[in-house]
């Protein structure tokens, strides 16, 4: 078998029949597998997707593992000697599957991604820069978010991913919702992280892979990403991207991110960043009062924002102990 594209499922049925489609109206020259990992959804999903293509491989899992975890079995079980790991809520483009797995297997490179794009087409970021300490992660906070990335810019520190691509870049990690890796990196690298159930895991595998060789982004392939739409739509949250930190899904964001800096960055930057992140709190309140006092609306508007800001680095903070340990634990708040 040439390629393996593992798909995990969570109450997402439609959107993982709207992704199969894509994938199976490309020319599907090349030896393909396709394995949906079912996250214990509980409710119709295999039904849904085997009727509309029963030649998947379906894989059942008595809880839901998570997105390390369940691409991790259906790594186990698959016989490609290249992996894909797909979102649900992607939409294969002009055949870009097929074309990113010729150009890469003829390649030096160990894993690649493509030109991810919203669905108005405009581009998402596909491809990243490792920062030191992982300080990207302070640029969502408010207020000392902006003023980091104001203060960045005056410095002329380099971005840290690429905003848009028509062609190849090298980078350093790739955004997971596509994610083809050869087979021989990860017996090198080993699987995705388990500890983490949600989020930052495909940063950390890559910090892994990426001592086994190069990684790259071909922009000059792309596929639609519903950014977000498959944990929205199963967690019951909104928004795009990692900006939101005020809700659960916020909290699963906030959790990963700092198990990650911990297991790649170390215990040091971990501590920084937490006690930037509890700093922020006081900074949102104050922040906040005054900004709407100043356009003269309701000052008290987005204290309750701010309380649910705090109440998930509280939260954060009861899993200090066991974060610092760094011994195996399943970080899942969802």
């Amino acid at each position: 078998m040439a390629i393996s594209i593992i798909i995990v499922n969570y109450k997402t049925p439609a959107l993982t029949v709207d992704c199969l489609r894509t994938v199976f109206t490309g020319r599907q020259a090349i030896p393909t597998e396709v394995i949906v990992v079912d996250n214990a959804s509980g409710d119709n999903s295999q039904a849904i997707i085997t009727a509309a293509f029963p030649q998947v491989k379906w894989i059942s899992l008595s809880y839901n593992a998570g997105f390390a975890r369940a691409n991790n079995e259906g790594i186990r079980q698959s016989t490609g000697d290249v992996v894909l790991l797909l979102n649900s809520d992607t939409l294969n483009v002009d055949n870009a599957i097929e074309n990113c797995y010729r150009q890469f297997i003829a390649s030096p490179y160990v894993a690649c991604g493509v030109q991810l794009l919203n669905a108005d087409g405009t581009p998402q970021i596909s491809g990243n820069y490792f920062m030191k300490g992982g300080l990207n992660y302070l640029l969502p906070l408010p207020y000392l978010g902006k003023f980091i990335k104001w203060l960045g810019n005056v410095v002329k520190v380099e971005k840290p991913n690429v905003p848009d691509s028509d062609n190849l870049v090298e980078v350093d990690w790739i955004n997971g919702a596509f994610l083809m890796v050869k087979k021989t990196a990860i017996d090198k690298a080993g699987l995705l992280d388990a500890d983490f159930f949600l989020y930052a895991e495909e940063a950390e595998w890559c910090s892994r892979l990426r001592k086994t060789g190069q990684l790259c982004i071909y922009g000059q392939y792309k596929v639609i990403h519903l950014q977000g739409e498959s944990a929205n739509e199963a967690f019951g949250s909104s928004g795009k991207g990692y900006y939101n930190l005020y809700d659960r899904k916020g909290l699963q964001i906030m959790l990963s991110n700092f198990v990650r800096i911990r297991k790649q960055f170390g215990a040091g930057w971990f501590l920084f960043q937490l006690a930037a992140y509890t700093f922020n709190i006081p900074v949102l309140f104050i922040g906040s009062f005054f900004e709407n006092g100043v356009r003269l609306r309701n000052p008290f508007r987005e204290f309750n924002l701010a309380a649910s800001f705090a109440r998930n680095v509280f939260r954060l903070w009861r899993f200090v102990p066991v974060i610092l340990s760094n011994k195996p634990y399943f970080y899942k708040v969802l």
